[in-house]
C-alpha cells in the first residue's frame, strides 16, 4: 500500500515534469482516438496501467471532468491497486489545471466515494478497475448527488474533451484532504436498528481490498464477532483475486464459515462496493437471492414502492416484489442504468445479479455495506439460520456466470437468437431468451473480450442440460 504522501511525492514529480507543471506535450499530442476508445466503456474508464491507462492519460481525464461538471469542488478517491495513487494524483493535477478545487479522500471503498459525493453535493471520481487483476486500473465517475455518469449521461462528452487540448484556468484550485471512513459508518448503521442486532459471529473476506479498511469501523459498533480474512491493503491481491461471483474465490471464506462456526460470511470485491453471502453451512448465496431478501425488507418500510433489478437476476426477484406489494422495474445491468431508472420512478431499491444493490435514501448509491446490515437485521428479526432465511427463495436453479472467450460477440448472439428462436427474445442488454421453464442471457462484457452467459431453470437437470447446449454452441467457431 502507498500512503498519501507518496502519492503527494509522485504528483510533485509530475508536476515538474513539463512546462507548466504539465506532462509531456509530445505525449498527450500524441494521444490519438483509438487509444480512449479501449478505456472508455458503457459507465466507466477502464484498462490495463500503463498500456491503456497512466498518468498523461490521467491527467486528461481530471481536465475533461473538470471541465465537464463545472463545478467548484470535485471529489477524487482511489482503491489501493499499486497504479491507483499515481493516477489519482495526475487527475487531480488535471482538474486543478481547469481551475477545480479537489476535495482528497483518499484510499475509500467506491460505496464511500458515492456518499461523500451525496454528502457533500459534490461530483466525483473513484479510481479502481473493481473486481478486475491486478494490471488493470480505471474511474468511476459521477456527479453532484452522486447521480451516474454513463455514455449517455456525459462519458461521451468527457472522452470528447479529453481528446482536446484544453486551455488551463488562470487560476489552479486548491487540494484539500477530508477522511469519511466514520461518517460513512454512521451513514451505513442508519439504514438498521442496531440495537436490534443480536451477537452474531461474521467472517469477512476483504481480498486484499477496500474492505479491509471499510469494514472494522463499522463492525466495532455491533454486538458481533469479527472473524477477518485478508484485511491488509494490497493491489497485488496476493491471496486470491477480488472477484467474489467467482465460486473458487470463496474457497477460503467457506472453510472459515464453517471452522469458526460462524452465522454468515461476507466477501467484498476489491473496491469493496460489492458483497456476497456465505451462510453457516458455507453455501454460496447469489445476488438475486440477497437481493430478494433486501427487497423485501424494504417493502416493509416502504410498502407498493417500485423496486428495479437487472435482467439478469433470477425470477424470484420480480416474484418477491410482486408478493411483498412492491412494482418490479426491469433494467440493463450496470449502475449508471439503474441510477437513472430509480431517479425516473423514485424506486426505493434496485438489486443486481452481480452483488451491487442500490438504495434511494443513499443518493441511489450501491452500498454493499448497507445491504449487509439489511442481512444481519433479517438474521436477527427472524430467528433463524441464514439457510432457512433464504430457503423461500432458493426456488430457481441457476448456472452463475459463465464466460467464454469470443472472437465476435455480435456474431454469436444472432447465432444464438436464430437456434433458440422458439423462446421469447429480447435485446435490451445483449441477448435474453424466455421460455417458460427455463431462460438464458447472452451479454458481452464491458471491459473483457468475453460473452456472459447466464441461465437459470426450474431444475438442476434441465439447466445444466441448457448450459452445457448453449456453452458448446459459444464455444464452437
Amino acid at each position: 500500500m502507498l500512503p498519501i504522501i507518496q502519492a503527494c511525492q509522485h504528483l510533485l514529480k509530475f508536476v515538474s515534469a513539463g512546462r507548466g507543471g504539465r506532462p509531456s506535450p509530445g505525449k498527450v499530442r500524441n494521444m490519438s482516438l483509438s487509444d480512449l476508445s479501449r478505456i472508455f466503456k458503457a459507465y466507466d474508464v477502464r484498462g490495463v496501467y500503463p498500456d491503456d491507462i497512466n498518468e498523461t492519460v490521467a491527467e486528461r481525464l481530471g481536465a475533461a471532468f473538470a471541465a465537464f461538471v463545472k463545478a467548484p469542488k470535485v471529489i477524487v478517491g482511489r482503491d489501493m491497486r499499486l497504479s491507483s495513487p499515481a493516477l489519482a494524483a495526475a487527475f487531480t493535477q488535471g482538474a486543478t489545471r481547469q481551475g477545480a478545487g479537489v476535495i482528497d479522500v483518499g484510499e475509500v471503498s467506491s460505496d464511500a466515494l458515492y456518499f461523500a459525493s451525496g454528502k457533500l453535493d459534490a461530483p466525483g471520481a473513484m479510481f479502481t478497475a473493481s473486481h478486475n487483476p491486478p494490471r488493470y486500473n480505471g474511474v468511476k465517475m459521477c456527479l453532484a448527488g452522486a447521480a451516474p455518469i454513463g455514455q449517455d449521461t456525459g462519458l461521451a462528452d468527457i472522452r470528447r474533451l479529453a481528446e482536446t487540448e484544453l486551455a488551463p484556468a488562470r487560476a489552479w484550485g486548491a487540494v484539500e484532504n477530508l477522511d469519511v471512513v466514520e461518517d460513512f459508518a454512521t451513514h451505513v448503521l442508519s439504514f438498521v436498528k442496531t440495537e436490534d442486532i443480536e451477537p452474531l459471529t461474521v467472517v469477512v473476506d476483504a481480498a486484499n481490498g477496500m474492505a479491509g479498511k471499510m469494514v472494522p469501523p463499522l463492525f466495532r459498533r455491533l454486538p458481533v464477532r469479527l472473524v477477518p480474512l485478508y484485511f491488509e491493503l494490497d493491489g497485488s491481491f496476493p491471496n486470491h483475486p477480488a472477484d467474489p461471483i467467482q465460486i473458487e474465490n470463496l474457497k477460503d471464506l467457506r472453510a472459515a464459515v464453517l471452522g469458526e462456526k460462524a452465522d454468515i460470511g461476507l466477501a467484498f470485491d476489491g473496491d469493496a462496493d460489492r458483497v456476497f453471502l456465505v451462510d453457516e453451512k458455507a453455501e454460496t448465496v447469489s445476488g438475486s437471492l440477497t437481493t430478494a431478501l433486501v427487497a423485501a425488507r424494504i417493502l416493509a418500510r416502504s410498502p407498493g414502492a417500485p423496486i428495479v433489478h437487472n435482467l439478469i437476476c433470477s425470477r424470484i426477484v420480480p416474484e418477491t416484489i410482486i408478493a411483498n406489494g412492491g412494482t418490479p422495474i426491469r433494467s440493463r445491468v450496470g449502475h449508471s442504468f439503474i441510477k437513472q431508472i430509480m431517479a425516473e420512478t423514485g424506486a426505493a431499491f434496485g438489486g443486481e445479479h452481480s452483488g451491487h444493490y442500490y438504495f434511494r435514501d443513499n443518493f441511489r448509491a450501491d452500498s454493499g455495506m448497507i445491504a449487509s446490515m439489511f442481512v444481519l437485521e433479517a438474521l436477527a428479526s427472524q430467528g433463524k439460520p441464514l439457510s432457512e432465511v433464504l430457503a423461500p427463495y432458493r426456488k430457481y436453479w441457476n448456472s452463475g456466470e459463465r464466460n467464454t472467450e469470443v472472437a465476435d460477440t455480435t456474431a454469436k448472439m444472432k447465432e444464438l437468437a436464430e437456434a433458440y428462436a422458439g423462446g421469447k427474445i429480447d435485446w435490451l442488454d445483449g441477448l435474453t431468451v424466455d421460455y417458460p421453464d427455463w431462460w438464458f442471457n447472452a451479454r458481452p462484457s464491458n471491459t473483457e473480450p468475453l460473452l456472459r452467459l447466464n441461465v437459470e431453470a426450474v431444475s438442476a437437470e434441465l439447466g445444466e442440460a441448457r448450459t452445457a447446449e448453449l456453452l458448446a454452441r459459444i464455444s464452437a467457431p
